[in-house]
């Protein structure tokens, strides 16, 4: 029970070393969405771990209606983890959650389908993800990792790298740029390809149909 009290206490504490905007403990612990829904977690996730699912699921809805954030009871979450200004933020069954991530407002931590097992992310220690941004699937974000706002990542992400865009990519890695350029006007469009796919398949049959009504005239001509 001492310890579970302590991880309460450092959730309010990382508050102050996050955002400058915080003044005292009693309107970070009345105010802030974020550490309400950190609380109800931890209390969601004892239920849980218990098999008392039914409990753990309605603390966990209730506190998305009163946050915005919604958590899932089986996702496992480490120390002093921030949300900030978090409406929006979505946490899934299996995500693993390291020490001292933050991670802002909008930001999916998902799945990419109906695949059993693990099919959420790991964050590991001092991650933090930008507003916006969609971690899916079975990956890993490695220890100092940072995710760009509104990016989409779809693969692991090595130790102290920045990963930003659509799909992501790595742009530096251990202070060193590995990208200069990610052509995000050039982003795969699968509609127009598949039109395109169409179009060229058409323009083959016209041509055929053309080519066989020929032969048939021809035909013709010679009878």
């Amino acid at each position: 029970m001492f310890k579970f009290f302590k991880l309460l206490k450092e959730d309010v504490e990382v508050v102050f070393g996050q955002d400058p905007a915080a003044r005292n403990r009693l309107e970070v612990m009345l105010t802030y969405s974020g550490v309400h829904a950190v609380w109800s977690h931890r209390v969601a996730h004892a239920f849980h771990k218990r098999k008392l699912f039914f409990i753990a699921r309605v603390i966990s809805q209730v506190s998305r209606f009163f946050t915005g954030i919604e958590i899932h009871p089986g996702a496992k979450i480490g120390r002093r983890f921030f949300i900030d200004h978090g409406m929006g933020v979505v946490i899934g069954e299996t995500c693993e959650i390291g020490d001292n991530v933050t991670i802002y407002q909008g930001v999916t931590l998902g799945g990419t389908g109906k695949e059993g097992g693990k099919r959420h992310p790991t964050l590991k220690d001092n991650v933090l993800v930008a507003a916006g941004a969609k971690v899916l699937g079975s990956i890993t974000i490695g220890e100092w990792a940072k995710v760009g706002a509104g990016s989409v990542v779809l693969k692991d992400v090595p130790d102290n790298s920045t990963v930003v865009g659509i799909p992501g990519q790595v742009v530096v890695q251990n202070g060193v740029k590995v990208r200069k350029d990610l052509n995000h006007h050039k982003l795969p469009d699968p509609v127009a390809e598949k039109c395109d796919n169409l179009e060229a398949k058409i323009e083959r049959l016209q041509k055929e149909l053309e080519r066989m009504k020929g032969v048939q005239d021809d035909d013709n001509q010679a009878l």
